[in-house]
């Protein structure tokens, strides 16, 4: 039975991570450590789960002690982004696996430095991508793998993120790049590292446009200039349209969301001195909502990629051109926030020279589109062995995601192309 440290009981790891243990795979693990900056959070912890109330808790400062005392064999790293470098090297140079949320760093720098200490260690790293569970995105693995495209040429992906889970992002800390990485590094690293694994190749190169277009100060719909507010607090509420849009005059709204499902009740009891509510027009946010980017791979393949965090419906239209086909398949995320009927999400094959067949994928319950549960058994079961093509992350898969999102920006910022592997091979700044 192994023995798992959590470093950062947010309510990310108590989900993903902390209640499969408890609940699911306590036959294979148990839970020996908590790590975390706010003492508030080991009580919202062991009220939800009364079976680990003789854990033991822990500051940041006491990784140290707490491996000594708990002899844990993984560490789950489940923080704030810019926290995962420190306990992911900490718990490698102390011979530990590693479980750790994306992104794995928030600078490519960073990665490098983790893939470093990995390189010196007993240990091994695994980044929870998730999304390559997919059903979907397995079957579009599987027809890649399989040569149906031939080689593949380019790639279109533009993604969609609704009003109420965009504007999230620039409520909480993650509006902040020294804590985020920014968006293009803390979400599209998902969509960076998917892309990667389909057609398994290197990005080497990128080029980006991006602009703060609808949060921030500037943002159109800011019903008043002046910092500082909360939604739950503010007295503007009746003239902001995106809280009107989520929100009825008498009570917050329950919508749920496998990200931040609760956030605006459960955020204010969970966290001491911290409010997920912020204003999304407070002149502190210093990162994008709105991207596009042109990735050169190291086979030839083009990405042309488009993120937009302000729209009326939340998916993805996804293109894929080979020597020998092409695939189309759009999904539209969390219909129950769509105002209108959405079709069922198939995956349209169109060979070069022949006729369109559409593939239907036998959907799988759980988040992420039935990846959650899926990578939850490769991570506390070990990766299953019928599989013909490897899906768990390492710290490289983690690296390229990342060092991909901070081209994007830094393109963005620095009005030129920006090379993949010179961020790789950066030194840290932390």
């Amino acid at each position: 039975m192994k023995r798992y440290v959590v470093c950062g009981v947010s309510k990310r790891a108590m989900d993903m991570f902390i209640a499969p243990i408890v609940h699911t795979f306590s036959d294979r693990g148990e839970l020996v450590g908590l790590l975390d900056v706010d003492a508030r959070r080991y009580q919202v912890c062991k009220q939800r789960f009364p079976e680990l109330s003789n854990v033991p808790e822990y500051r940041p400062d006491e990784f140290d002690r707490m491996i000594r005392e708990t002899n844990p064999d993984v560490a789950i790293v489940a923080g704030r982004d810019d926290t995962h470098v420190d306990y992911v090297i900490q718990g490698l140079k102390a011979g530990l696996d590693i479980i750790t949320e994306k992104p794995m760093a928030t600078t490519a720098a960073d990665c490098q430095r983790i893939i470093e200490a990995e390189s010196q260690s007993n240990g091994r790293v695994t980044v929870t991508f998730n999304y390559r569970y997919n059903p979907i995105h397995m079957k579009i693995k599987e027809l890649i793998s399989s040569r149906r495209l031939g080689r593949v040429t380019s790639v279109d992906l533009n993604w969609y993120i609704d009003t109420f889970h965009g504007s999230s992002y620039f409520q909480r800390w993650n509006r902040k790049r020294a804590f985020s990485g920014g968006l293009s590094v803390h979400k599209s690293s998902h969509h960076f590292d998917l892309v990667n694994w389909w057609i398994d190749q290197k990005p080497i190169e990128v080029f980006a446009y991006g602009a703060l277009n609808y949060y921030g100060p500037e943002g159109e719909m800011n019903p008043r200039k002046v910092n500082g507010r909360f939604c739950g607090t503010c007295e503007d509420q009746m003239h902001c349209r995106y809280y009107r849009r989520w929100n009825t005059r008498s009570e917050s709204s329950d919508v749920a969301d496998d990200h931040i499902a609760g956030m605006k009740q459960q955020g204010k009891e969970q966290y001491t001195g911290y409010r997920p509510d912020q204003c999304i027009f407070d002149a502190e946010i210093d990162i994008e909502d709105t991207y596009t980017a042109t990735v050169k791979y190291d086979q030839g393949a083009l990405l042309s990629y488009s993120i937009n965090f302000s729209c009326p419906y939340e998916g993805y239209r996804l293109a894929i051109n080979g020597t020998e086909g092409r695939i189309e398949t759009m999904e539209y995320h969390m219909p129950e926030r769509v105002p209108f009927s959405v079709p069922e999400q198939t995956v349209d094959f169109f060979p070069l020279f022949g006729s369109k067949e559409v593939i239907h994928v036998v959907k799988r319950e759980g988040g992420h589109g039935g990846g959650d549960p899926a990578l939850l058994e490769d991570l506390f079961l070990g990766e299953d062995p019928t599989r013909p093509y490897p899906v768990l992350s390492g710290s490289r898969d983690g690296a390229y995601a990342v060092a991909t999102g901070e081209a994007v920006w830094r393109s963005v910022e620095e009005h030129r192309p920006v090379q993949v592997e010179a961020l790789l091979t950066c030194k840290s700044q932390t």
